[in-house]
Order: structure tokens, then C-alpha cells, then sequence
């Protein structure tokens, strides 16, 4: 037997850019519908105007609250120059939201056989639950529709709790919009929705109330799945760039040449250092990208867990998060294997640099320094990548000190013989390189 669930919700509404939002989503004027598969506008010319709207929402608020603007408007003729706000200000950066959108519907089982008019009585039915047991007017409603062009009937009820409170500070009643005048707090919505349940129910209608303490997100299966499908592109984006900032780093390498008189030699282009920047930078990128992978994950095990009381009865939606974890997990792999690759990625930079600070020349282990620096800079390189670059090289010291990194890592340094090879190693190099003037072998950072 599957059990149909009586649901009402309510969500605020806090700028009036939010309301025109809700307002083209509500009244089908979003031209991104033409390619919704999950809104069916040839359906659109059925669906129900319980309170109809001829205006655009924002234009419909402000005719709902033109005695609230004249009011405000009145007194910030003696404001000061400095709190003076226009109405849409005030209302746009106050705490206060400037509509309640009250969200009515049921399991999709519940509207199986049901014809317009059946649906029209059931939408009905939540209306009087609005004006009897929330105790709007029908004059604070901006707009009511059932929207019937989608899979599950649903009506969007937008009010304005538009009330006039006394103000202690003047003693003076005075206009203000206050959705806990009406719903003032979880414990009371908790109320209000077994009033819901008890209303429907009278009437006749075999409907479970809703699931208590359900309303984590109020986001649907499908709206997970596509954020699923969104977070894995944006990794495959991040993954294919990263794959072709590692093969120019490769490429570019394989036409580095070595100093032929010593195999220990580091030269590079500039370009080289360039496509090795390139890559610490796509590293980061999917980095960061980690916690809100990780987020979304815990959103769904949270959301799979809230309906396992749901299992016996709906095995659609068992099916649907079952697929949903499966997707998670592949998404967890790929995201662990790429964490792995980006690791990997990072030490091989970290000893690329290390050796040019110990065996490169000294403009070459100036560039080098100067990249470290940057990385450090850019927030690229912590404190500690710092450290493992630089320590027991000749630019220990410098790179210590601007890195801030601790003493206690510092390498104990018993006697200058490896300080007197390198200068000897540099002059070395000078003669072989004044020998080689004609060669055409780049040796440019």
C-alpha cells in the first residue's frame, strides 16, 4: 500500500529582486521553459489562477503596499541625510522578508485519478486553510496558482504579510511586513501543518500528514541529480585542463637540453617555468574544488537517510537514491584518484625546483627563487612546500626567511665545502659558456 503525504511548506522571500524571480517562474514567463523537460507548456493553459495576477509581481507588491511607501516616504523627509533609504532599500537590506511563498501539494499517487475540477476542490481546500487557520486576508495575497503543467500538481500561494504594529519608540502604529505574525517559529509551522493535515482530512481526502522534522532542504531527487551531473562536469573541465597543462609541461621538457659537461645541470626555458605555473594553478583549482564535492555528498547521504521510512512503501524514490549514492560513489573515486594525480603533481614540482636551487646557475637559481616566492605569494605554496623546496640548498636561508618557516627545520651546516663547490661549479660553467657563444641552444628563463 503507498501511503500519500499531505505537504505545506513556507518560503521566505527576502528582496524584491527574488520576488520578480519567483514571479516569472510562477506565471511562466521565462523563455528557459521552451527547454524545461520537466515543464510541459503545452499543459501551461490548464493550469489554475485561484488569485490571479494581471501584473508582474513586483508592480502587484508595490499597488499591495503603496500606503506602506507612503508612510516610509513621510518620514524620511525628517531622516537624516545619511539614513535616508528609498522604499525598495529599505525593504531589500532590512531583515524582514518582503513575501511568504506558501508551497501546497501531495505524493504523486494522491492526484492519480483526479480531473481538473477534483484538483480545483483540493486547491480550494488549502486556500481556506490560508485565510482560516494562517489568517491572511484575501487582500495580502499577491497571487495563487496550481501549477498543473508539471509531473506532480502543486499550487504557489505568494502573500505579503503586510500588518500595521506599534512602535514603542514613537507609540504610533506603523506599517511593517512580518511573516511571525503569522508562522512564528518551526514549533508553530510544525502546528500549522497538522492543521493542514486536520483540514484535508475532513474533508474527506486519505492523506498521511507530511513526515515531521522533514524539511531539511525541500530539494527534490532530480535537483540533486543535476547538481550531481554539474559537479561532475565542472571536475571533468578541471580534469581536462590539468591533463593539458601536465602534457605541454611534458612536451616542453622533452626539448630541455642538458649541459653537455655534466649530467647534474638544470637548464630550462621560460616558457618551461611558465607551463609549470600553469599546472600549480589548475592543481589549485580542482583543490578547491574538493569541499563542495564533499558537501553535496553529505547533503545527499543526509537526504537518502530522512527517507528510509519511505523504503517499504515508495520504492521509486528507494530506486532513485540508490542510484543517486551509486553516482557519489563514482564521483568519490574519480575525486580521490585525481587528488592522488594532483599530489603526485606537486612533489614532482617541488623537486623540479629543489634541484634547480642546488645545482642550477646562480640567474638560474635566482628565477627559480623568485618562482617559489610567487607561488608562496599566490597562495600556491604553503609555508612547509616552502621548506621542503629550500631546504639544504644555497637559497635556504632567503626562502626561510621570507616563507616565515621555523628555525628548528633549518639545516645544520657543518663546514662550507658544499657553498665553495657551487661558486666553483658557477665559474666552471662561465668559462664553458663564453666557449659557447654560437650555440643556438636557448638558455633564457
Amino acid at each position: 500500500m503507498n501511503l500519500n503525504y499531505a505537504i505545506f511548506r513556507s518560503e521566505p522571500i527576502y528582496t524584491t529582486n527574488d520576488l520578480a524571480q519567483i514571479g516569472s517562474h510562477n506565471k511562466r514567463e521565462k523563455k528557459a521553459y521552451n527547454y524545461n523537460p520537466d515543464i510541459k507548456l503545452e499543459l501551461s493553459k490548464d493550469n489554475i489562477e485561484l488569485v490571479p495576477l494581471a501584473d508582474k509581481y513586483v508592480k502587484g507588491f508595490y499597488n499591495l503596499t503603496k500606503d506602506y511607501k507612503k508612510e516610509h516616504d513621510e518620514r524620511m523627509k525628517t531622516e537624516r541625510e545619511d539614513r535616508k533609504r528609498t522604499f525598495k532599500q529599505m525593504l531589500d537590506k532590512s531583515q524582514n522578508v518582503v513575501a511568504d511563498e506558501l508551497l501546497f501539494t501531495a505524493t504523486n499517487e494522491f492526484f492519480k485519478d483526479m480531473t481538473r475540477d477534483d484538483i480545483k476542490d483540493w486547491a480550494d481546500t488549502c486556500m481556506e486553510f490560508v485565510y482560516e487557520d494562517l489568517g491572511y486576508t484575501k487582500e495580502q495575497v499577491l497571487h495563487a496558482t496550481v501549477h498543473l503543467d508539471e509531473k506532480t500538481p502543486h499550487i504557489h500561494c505568494v502573500v505579503v504579510p503586510l500588518v500595521k504594529k506599534l512602535d514603542k519608540r514613537t507609540n504610533s502604529e506603523r506599517y511593517t511586513i512580518s511573516k511571525k505574525q503569522y508562522i512564528k517559529d518551526k514549533i508553530h509551522l510544525s502546528e500549522l501543518q497538522d492543521k493542514y493535515h486536520e483540514r484535508l482530512t475532513s474533508k474527506g481526502y486519505d492523506l498521511e500528514r507530511g513526515i515531521k522534522d522533514s524539511d531539511r532542504k525541500h530539494i527534490k531527487i532530480k535537483d540533486y541529480k543535476k547538481i550531481n551531473r554539474k559537479l561532475e562536469e565542472n571536475l571533468n573541465v578541471r580534469n581536462n585542463r590539468l591533463d593539458k597543462a601536465i602534457n605541454e609541461f611534458d612536451e616542453k621538457m622533452k626539448t630541455t637540453k642538458n649541459i653537455p659537461f655534466n649530467k647534474n645541470q638544470v637548464i630550462v626555458n621560460k616558457d618551461t617555468f611558465d607551463t609549470m605555473e600553469k599546472i600549480v594553478k589548475e592543481s589549485k583549482k580542482v583543490i578547491e574544488f574538493q569541499p563542495k564535492i564533499y558537501e553535496v555528498f553529505q547533503e545527499i547521504n543526509c537526504y537518502a537517510t530522512g527517507y528510509k521510512t519511505l523504503e517499504n512503501d515508495n520504492k521509486k524514490y528507494k530506486r532513485e537514491i540508490d542510484n543517486l549514492q551509486f553516482e557519489n560513489e563514482i564521483l568519490t573515486s574519480k575525486n580521490a584518484q585525481l587528488k592522488e594525480q594532483i599530489s603526485n603533481i606537486l612533489k614532482t614540482i617541488k623537486d623540479f625546483l629543489k634541484k634547480i636551487l642546488s645545482r642550477g646557475m646562480e640567474y638560474i637559481k635566482d628565477y627559480a627563487e623568485d618562482v617559489v616566492k610567487k607561488f608562496y605569494d599566490n597562495k600556491d605554496f604553503k609555508m612547509l612546500d616552502v621548506k621542503d623546496v629550500a631546504k639544504g640548498t644555497p637559497r635556504e636561508d632567503s626562502l626561510f626567511e621570507y616563507a616565515n618557516v621555523p628555525d628548528k627545520y633549518k639545516t645544520i651546516k657543518e663546514s662550507l665545502y658544499e657553498e665553495d663547490y657551487y661558486n666553483d661549479y658557477d665559474n666552471e660553467y662561465d668559462d664553458y659558456e663564453e666557449k659557447s657563444k654560437d650555440d643556438d641552444m636557448s638558455m633564457s628563463l
